[in-house]
Formats: structure tokens, sequence, C-alpha cells
């Protein structure tokens, strides 16, 4: 007998909300997406707003239940997976939100953060956090909120708002407000989770001014949350798995054993190593962060983060405006004069790992008369590679032994992309089967919930391997242009 058991994945991202279908052998029924517009207040600032991006988690829910119901599955169960450090604020009564999303891209407490470690608390937050202290984490943007909006600190003290990252806030939305939680990955994004104790720090909150009452209740990846409210789909499901999108897509990738690393590539990029139950304190300005949480444990990885990737290829969409589809990007690039020298640093909203440069921008060099449309669409895609392969040297330098990279996001069907990535980086690149690892994870974890897998190994069995890109580049070639991107990066932190 066919099994139509089937388990639903919220995958909420930076450009888009989707719902995609899977049945237990990590094959996908179906997939519902929709893109939502970003907010621009300022030069460096980004933000969503939250009631659009739940009507988008809404809408592509139901189009992809009713999808999956029409194949003739049934849907056991829902795991959410999201966009990282993104901060929200909500009325705990109405679920009304105070201010709008303010993104993980957003650079407006920058000053803050470097007031913090002008004081000297950056050793301390890393000790205690694992990660370093930039504005791209969500303890300065709550802190933000709750100073600008009236009377927002104190109806937070009082309890009267509650704090999320994403998850957390369509989890409260999912379930009527009556669950206020956030997994553990999520909770290691905030600057406020201490690693080791996994917990809420009580000096963090005093450092970043937050009150303890605000914020939610830290749960492992996978255990009954609570059940959607039955007016939302025509009937109840269970919520029984959450992950951040990176941690997800670690699962999905089966990066399941210490040493084994995946790099996602969406609107920004993502590498993460799998450190067990060690947490690295990393020399090279990585960051370790909590892997996944089951049975109270944690695992750990290193991770590296480049703040864009895609969103690269979207400013060459619409802000030079010359290509109108990302698909258009890849043969463009490939009528690019292979002698020229172009760069582009992607800092749009500065620069993440391993330099946490807030205030370096975006800059393009190596111009000359010659150079057009292509070279500098080749130069974006190169960007890319370039930044990976920085994230490599620093995870190398930290003690990591890198023999293959797992890739996985929006990018990798772009083979001529992925073969650069693995010339650049002199690494061998495997991109797998199925592309929807992010995804994939969140429902394995919600399947984990729910008792329709018995580990983490379950995972392991169903990856597999799509396509091996080795290294073909000249190794004299590859210094001279790693060369000259380290220049071009030096001049974009000018």
């Amino acid at each position: 007998m066919t099994d139509t058991t089937a388990i639903l994945a919220i995958d909420q991202g930076t450009t888009s909300s989707r719902a995609i279908v899977f049945d237990r052998a990590g094959e996908m029924v179906c997939l519902a997406q929709e893109e939502f517009s970003q907010i621009y207040p300022r030069p460096g600032w980004v933000e969503h707003d939250p009631e659009v991006i739940w009507a988008t988690v809404l809408s592509t829910t139901r189009s992809a239940i009713h999808a999956a119901e029409r194949k003739g599955f049934q849907i056991a169960c829902l795991g959410v997976t999201n966009q990282r450090e993104t901060t929200l604020v909500w009325d705990r009564k109405t679920g009304r939100p105070v201010h709008n999303a303010i993104v993980w891209q957003d650079r407006r407490t920058a000053g803050t953060t470097a007031r913090l470690e002008r004081e000297g608390h950056g050793a301390d937050v890393a000790a205690r956090t694992g990660l370093v202290l930039d504005p791209y984490f969500s303890a300065t943007k709550l802190a933000y909120i709750l100073d600008t909006v009236d009377g927002a600190r104190e109806r937070a003290a009082r309890g009267e708002l509650c704090f999320g990252t994403v998850e957390s806030f369509l989890i409260w939305r999912l379930t009527g407000g009556r669950v206020h939680v956030s997994d553990a990955t999520n909770a290691s994004r905030t600057s406020l989770y201490n690693l080791a104790e996994q917990d809420w720090d009580d000096n963090l909150l005093t450092l970043f001014d937050i009150p303890r009452a605000i914020l939610p209740e830290i749960v492992d990846c996978a255990g009954r949350y609570g059940d959607s409210d039955a007016g939302l789909f025509g009937r109840s499901y269970p919520i029984t798995g959450a992950a951040g999108d990176q941690q997800a897509a670690a699962i999905g990738q089966a990066c399941l054993v210490p040493g084994e690393m995946k790099s996602t590539y969406g609107t920004g990029a993502f590498m993460l190593l799998n450190t067990g139950s060690r947490i690295v304190a990393s020399q090279n300005r990585l960051l370790a962060t909590t892997a996944w949480r089951l049975n109270g444990h944690s695992s750990y990885a290193l991770e590296g983060s480049m703040l864009s990737a895609g969103a690269s290829i979207q400013w060459l969409r619409d802000g030079l405006g010359i290509i109108s589809h990302s698909r258009e990007v890849e043969p463009l690039a490939a009528n690019a004069d292979l002698e020229s020298e172009i760069y582009l640093v992607p800092g749009f909203t500065g620069l993440g790992a391993p330099h946490w440069d807030a205030d370096a921008r975006g800059l393009i060099c190596g111009l000359t008369r010659g150079a057009g449309r292509a070279e500098i669409a080749r130069a974006a895609l190169d960007s890319v590679a370039y930044q990976t392969g920085d994230l490599l040297t620093a995870m190398a330098a930290d003690g990591a032994d890198v023999a293959r990279l797992k890739v996985d996001g929006g990018m990798v069907v772009n083979d001529a992309l992925m073969q650069r990535l693995a010339d650049l980086c002199n690494t061998e690149v495997v991109r797998p089967v199925n592309a929807e690892t992010t995804a994939w994870g969140a429902a394995f974890l919600a399947g984990l919930g729910a008792g329709l897998f018995s580990g983490l190994e379950d995972a392991a069995a169903v990856w597999r391997a799509d396509r091996h890109f080795t290294p073909q580049m000249d190794s004299a070639r590859r210094d001279t242009r790693v060369a000259g991107w380290r220049k071009a990066v030096e001049r974009a932190r000018l």
C-alpha cells in the first residue's frame, strides 16, 4: 500500500514565503511560494511588514495543503524554518506588531554595537553566545524597538509585549496566541542566549537592557509545541518542529557528524561546520551556534555568514536593471571577457564574516572601457565564490579539515557558478538531488517530533548527491584572482 503520510514545512525567508509538502522519503509533493516587498526606510536599514509575512504564510500554506490533499496525501504535522535574527515585537493580547520587523541585514544599530565593543564587552559576549558584537543579531534590534516605540519598554516590562524571531511569531499566530516559544537554534542567534547553559543569560539581558518578561520559552527543535488553530486551514495540525533556516539546511544536507559542512546560497550565504558537542571559540571571527537541540541536548556548529549572495543578483535586476530575471544572469555572465579582472564587493549592508564591518560599502573595481553588462554579471557571481573562499580560509585557520562542501539554496542550480565555486575555492563542491534542503530539514524535524522518524540518522538515509564539481583552475591563476579580490575588499572597507 502506498504511504500517503506527508509533512508540511513552512519556509519563511527574506524575500518570499514558501510552503512545501514532503512525503516521508523526502520527496517533494507540492510547493507554493509568494515573494514580498522589502522596505528600506534609510540606507542600511531593512524592514518587513509582519502582516505581509503572515498573509503570505497563510496563503502559501493553504495552497500547499489543498494541492497535497488533491494528490491523496494526508498531512500529519508541520514544521517551521525561517530567516534568522529578524526581530519582531507584538502585543500579547491582540497580536498586533508594534513596529515593522527589523531584518537580519539591517545595520541601524551599528553605533550601539561599536560602543559596546569599545567598552570592552566583545569578549564576554563571544564567550557566552559564540557571536561577535554586530547589528546582525537580534538583541540591539529589540532594544531599538523598545526605545523607539512610545511606551514599549514599560509595556514589555509588564509582560504586555512579546518578542520573537520569525518562527516564534509564526507559531504564536498559528496557535491563536496560545504558544510563545523559540527553538534553541533561533534563540542562539539573538545575542541573549548562553550557548553552554542553553538558556537566556541574565548578564546579557542587563547588558542589552532587555526585560525577561518579553522573551519566549526556549524549546527543542522537535516536539509538540501546540496545534494550529482549526479556523486557519479547516482543521488543526500539530506543530512539531522548528529551526532557523541554516540549521534546518544542515539537517537536510545530512551534516550529522562532526566535520561535515554545508553552505546555503540564498539572499545571503551561510556556511555551517558540524562541531558535535564541542563549542568552538573561533579565533577568526566565525560564529559558534546551536546546530540543533533534541531531548534537551545541544549539538553545535561553527558558522560563517555572508550578507549578500542572491541579493547581489537581485541588485543587478532591481538596482541596475541589466537583467529582468535572475535566470538571465548565467547566460549573460557566460559572454564576459574571461581576461577581465573586475571585482564586485557586495557590501550593500556591510560585510559579514570574517570581516564583520558594518561600515563597509559596495564596490565595483577594475573597470575598463571594454567592460559591460556581462562582466559586471560575472563579477557578481564570482563575489559569491570569493566570499565562500574567505570563509573556508577562516574555517581552516580554526582547525577545520574541509574535504568537500555540500551546497544548497536557489543559486546552486547554476552549474557555471558551482564550477567557479570549486575552482576559486579549490574545493570539491557537492550538490544534492533534493535542492529543497532547508524546507526538508524543517519537515524532517517535524516528522521526528511527531514520531514519524526514529532519529537523525534517518535524515542521512535519504540524502543523495546529484553532481560533484571538482577544481579545474590553474593554481597560479586562482592565486592571482584571489589576491585581486582581497585588494578589492580592503578598498570597500576604507
